[in-house]
């Protein structure tokens, strides 16, 4: 990573700063009407809260680590560090769900009387603006800076915005037609929503831990682009992808006469390497040549590969 890039990411910060500032806020209102009200349902929106908190400190660190540059121990930079956070998000969220269903369960069967519902859900729903106006921050620059961080911490502010909005639809049904177990009802609803939320969160950074390839659209990109260089001398084939946070890596095989020279080859992947990289950004591509008459050069990858446009007139493999 240049020393531009990495300045560029580590301004990402105040995204992670922003967020925790919306926590802080969002923890101390939903706590107060949590107090003021009693419900159960509002005791598990608060705790939610909490575990935004630890979510967007553990996204801070991500980040910071993520902005680093390669080094003597990390050659390939340190962008993996964001999937980290995303897994501790998504752990977080089971703990926090564990709770809301057991404190639920609890008061399902002792059932108490929600008071003043007016001033907490008025309380409740001040914090999910709160919420809302953040997320849409964070997943917006989630997507434009490619940060699986901040997509995440958006994504489960947003979850939270959608559980407040149940919450308060809990609160309201007991309020209206008097049945106190409502509101557990909808807790444990809400935490079911907030397991769903945290098993998606560990299942994407696990995938990104794995070296998982690049979405099916990128791929289809980038083996266009690569199409456009095949010629009647040249072809390639073997392409593979992965994706390292906001980094992608591509790697592929390009066949050429084996008469050329090694200048005149490497020119060629030259250029093929410096096309991609200004095409897709935060690419990194790694080519391998061979000369195409070598029967080796065509079972030297698996079936994984990613299918390239054959030419109409294109020569067949050798056998």
């Amino acid at each position: 990573m240049t020393t531009r890039a990495s300045s560029s990411r580590s301004r990402l910060e105040r995204f992670a700063w922003l967020s925790i500032a919306a926590a802080l806020a969002t923890i101390a209102l939903k706590t107060g009407a949590w107090w003021v009200t009693d419900s159960v349902g509002l005791l598990a929106d608060a705790a939610e809260s909490i575990v935004n908190l630890v979510a967007a400190v553990a996204a801070l660190v991500a980040l910071r680590v993520a902005a680093r540059s390669a080094d003597d121990n990390h050659h390939f930079g340190h962008s993996k560090a964001e999937y980290f956070s995303a897994a501790i998000e998504g752990g977080m969220i089971f703990v926090a769900a564990s709770f809301i269903i057991w404190q639920s369960i609890g008061r399902l069967l002792d059932p108490q009387p929600v008071e003043q519902a007016g001033v907490g859900l008025a309380i409740s729903v001040v914090a999910s603006v709160i919420n809302g106006a953040v997320a849409w921050v964070l997943l917006r620059a989630g997507r434009r800076h490619r940060s699986i961080t901040l997509r995440a911490d958006g994504q489960h502010l947003l979850t939270d915005v959608w559980t407040s909005v149940g919450v308060v639809v809990g609160v309201l049904l007991v309020v209206v037609t008097g049945i106190d177990r409502l509101d557990p009802v909808v807790a444990l609803l809400v935490g079911a929503n907030i397991i769903w939320t945290g098993w998606k969160l560990v299942s994407e950074s696990g995938r990104g831990l794995m070296d998982e390839a690049l979405d099916p659209e990128i791929n289809a990109r980038i083996a266009d682009a690569l199409s456009r260089h095949r010629t009647d001398e040249v072809d390639i084939h073997g392409l593979r992808t992965r994706g390292a946070g906001h980094l992608s890596f591509a790697e592929m095989h390009v066949l050429v006469p084996g008469a050329w020279s090694v200048r005149r080859a490497h020119d060629i992947v030259e250029r093929i390497e410096r096309a991609l990289e200004d095409e897709f950004d935060d690419l990194t591509v790694t080519t391998h040549i061979e000369p195409r008459e070598d029967p080796r050069a065509y079972d030297d990858f698996g079936d994984y590969e990613v299918p390239i446009q054959t030419l109409p007139h294109d020569p067949e493999e050798p056998a």
